[in-house]
Parts: structure tokens; C-alpha cells; sequence
């Protein structure tokens, strides 16, 4: 008997020992993340415990510091804007960190702390990432990680619409709407930097501040006066050789009337809704003018990967000179677990710039 109990003691002890180490284990390949398990508001994000992704072949893990909100998460949160197939359901399409650990195949010099901020589909509100390799960004030495989440969606859609579709030329006139917003504050920027003029729309008159002082040669608060009446005056009537909008249907007389011949308007959202009354062809025909649609998160990888090259190439050396002749414009921060209150600072449009969320306790922020 006493030689039973010994043995039950032993094999109590080895099932112990081994069941600390499976849940130590276990425990180390969770993490945290925003999920969201009914379309809904703000009230609808919770914040659990969810299994750490496992890079595939090509992608690197990343530690994730910071991520930062577009209006796309809004959209997703409602049920109205699903990831692409095959992506995580995770939201968020920005985020700044370290690298973790390295799929197999990786070919690049990734190391593990690399400081690097990345193009996402998704997964963005989480403490790990799995990103294909093509879509990291070195992160700049002057930038902390809060400064670089607020770069990578809203500067490379904004690279793209003005490189990749509307392809401004030198001394254009670039009539940005929503210019204090994330796109605008960085298509502001990139304006200048490709020696164009840019004029803005925007909200209220701090919101104009803040884009003049980005560099907009003219702007308009249009809760207050006609936007089409500025830019025929600021361009002797030949009105914008280029517009960057996000607003869409309320909106498509008055662009009409603001674009230049052969000009180009570029659609990149319907935020002021998606139908058209009105003899819109018939206008824009008349003016010769060029209806250019595009969209980033469902791009191709191939398409996101020359884009990052391009933008690495061009854009991102501008972030590193002294004094830098670009910067991510940052409205406000918010912890992971306010998540809620950082959703609906964004759709009561307070915001100037970006809205961040630190992931990481700041005490490990890196400048």
C-alpha cells in the first residue's frame, strides 16, 4: 500500500509538472485582440484572449506597438466592409512594432527587434501580426512607434492616388477634400513634396489651420462657404487639375464644377453616399474630364508590394531628413482597452489626423 501511494505521488507530480508547462506554453502563444462578435457600434469591440498567428512561408511575425484607426474600421465594425477572403477578420490595416520571429522563406534581412510598421488587410488591433515580408516598412530612427502606425495606410493610399492613378504632374493644382483627415494631412504633404499646389476642404476653421500649416496654398470650410467659388478663384477659373475625394455622391455636382478640362477626379470613398442623381455624365463628358476609382485593401499583393517599393524608394527618406520635410500628423492616442471610446472619437469626426492606439505599454515605447 504504502508503495501504491508513493507511486500515485510520483505520477501526481510528473502530471502537475507537465500540465504547468502545457498551459505556460499555451499561455505564451496567446495574446490579446479586439474582436468583434455582432455588427454593431462602438460598444460591440471586446477585447479578449485569442491565439498568437503563426507566420506562413514569406511572412514575419510582428510584435505589435501601435496600431491606428481609418474610417475603413468603422465600416467593418458595422458588418459593411468585410476583409478580403482568406485575411484575418481582425480589424485594423496599420500597425508599428518589432519583429518577432520569421515564417520560412522569408528573403529578406529581417531580425528579430527589427523596429518596422507595416500594410495590413487586417489584424491590426492585436499584440501579433503575421505580415507578408513585401509590405514591411523600416521604421525611421527619429520616429517613435506611434508616429510610424500613423503612417502606413493613410500615406501609401495617399502615395498611390496621387502617384499611382491621378500621376500629378508639376505645378497641378490638387484639391484635396477632407483636408485635416488622415489622407488629407499626409496627400497635403505629398503634394508639396511632388512640387504640385494643393487646396483643401475641411470642417471647421481649426481644421484649416492645420492644413495650411501642412502647406495647402488655399482652403475652405465647406459649412460655410462654396468650395467651387475658391477654387475657380484661386485658379483664374480653370478650376483643379486633380481631386482627391472620399465623399462621393452629395458632392459630385460641385466637384464637377471645380475640375479643370481634362482633369482628374479620383474616388477613393462614398463617405456623403454612393448614388448619383443628375445628369453627371453629360458634365463631366463636357469637361473631358476623367473619373479614376480606386480602392487599397483589396489590392493585389503584388500591386501593395510595388507600392511599398515605390513608396520606400520616393516618400519614406523625406520622414528621416533634418528637419524632416514630411510628418504623421497624430490627433489623439488611446489604449487597446479604449478601443470603444477611439471608434467613436472618429465618428463624431473630432479628429485631426490620426487616431492611435498604444498596444504595448508605453513604458516600452522606443523613440
Amino acid at each position: 500500500m504504502p508503495h501504491i501511494l508513493e507511486t500515485g505521488i510520483f505520477m501526481l507530480r510528473k502530471t502537475y509538472n507537465t500540465t504547468w508547462y502545457k498551459s505556460c506554453s499555451s499561455f505564451a502563444r496567446m495574446m490579446r485582440a479586439v474582436c468583434v462578435d455582432v455588427p454593431g457600434g462602438p460598444e460591440n469591440l471586446v477585447l479578449r484572449s485569442i491565439p498568437r498567428p503563426k507566420p506562413k512561408d514569406g511572412e514575419v511575425l510582428i510584435k505589435v506597438h501601435a496600431a491606428a484607426l481609418n474610417r475603413a474600421d468603422l465600416l467593418q465594425r458595422r458588418g459593411l466592409y468585410p476583409p478580403p477572403a482568406g485575411e484575418s477578420d481582425i480589424i485594423g490595416l496599420e500597425v508599428a512594432g518589432t519583429v518577432d520571429s520569421l515564417g520560412r522563406r522569408v528573403k529578406g534581412n529581417w531580425k528579430p527587434d527589427d523596429r518596422v510598421m507595416a500594410l495590413l488587410a487586417g489584424g491590426g488591433y492585436a499584440e501579433y501580426v503575421s505580415v507578408p515580408e513585401e509590405l514591411l516598412i523600416p521604421v525611421p530612427d527619429n520616429l517613435t512607434f506611434c508616429q510610424a502606425a500613423a503612417i502606413p495606410e493613410v500615406w501609401l493610399t495617399a502615395f498611390q492616388l496621387l502617384d499611382f492613378i491621378a500621376q500629378v504632374k508639376q505645378g497641378e493644382v490638387v484639391l484635396v477634400h477632407a483636408g485635416a483627415s488622415g489622407v488629407g494631412t499626409a496627400a497635403v504633404q505629398l503634394v508639396r513634396l511632388f512640387g504640385a499646389l494643393p487646396i483643401v476642404t475641411v470642417g471647421s476653421q481649426e481644421k484649416l489651420r492645420l492644413a495650411e500649416k501642412l502647406g495647402a496654398a488655399a482652403g475652405y470650410n465647406y459649412k460655410e462657404e462654396s468650395f467651387v467659388q475658391g477654387v475657380h478663384d484661386f485658379t483664374a477659373g480653370k478650376g483643379a487639375n486633380v481631386i482627391l475625394d472620399c465623399v462621393g455622391g452629395c458632392n459630385w455636382e460641385k466637384n464637377v464644377s471645380s475640375l479643370a478640362v481634362d482633369g482628374r477626379w479620383v474616388l477613393y470613398g462614398t463617405m456623403g453616399g454612393r448614388t448619383v442623381e443628375g445628369d453627371l455624365l453629360g458634365k463631366l463628358l463636357s469637361k473631358r474630364g476623367h473619373l479614376l476609382c480606386s480602392l487599397l485593401r483589396s489590392r493585389s499583393l503584388q500591386y501593395k508590394a510595388d507600392l511599398v517599393k515605390a513608396f520606400a524608394v520616393k516618400v519614406l527618406p523625406h520622414f528621416s531628413n533634418q528637419p524632416a520635410a514630411l510628418r504623421p500628423v497624430i490627433d489623439s492616442t488611446y489604449k487597446l482597452e479604449d478601443i470603444a471610446e477611439a471608434h467613436r472619437h472618429m465618428e463624431a469626426n473630432r479628429n485631426m489626423g490620426k487616431i492611435v492606439i498604444t498596444v504595448t505599454p508605453q513604458s516600452e515605447e522606443t523613440p
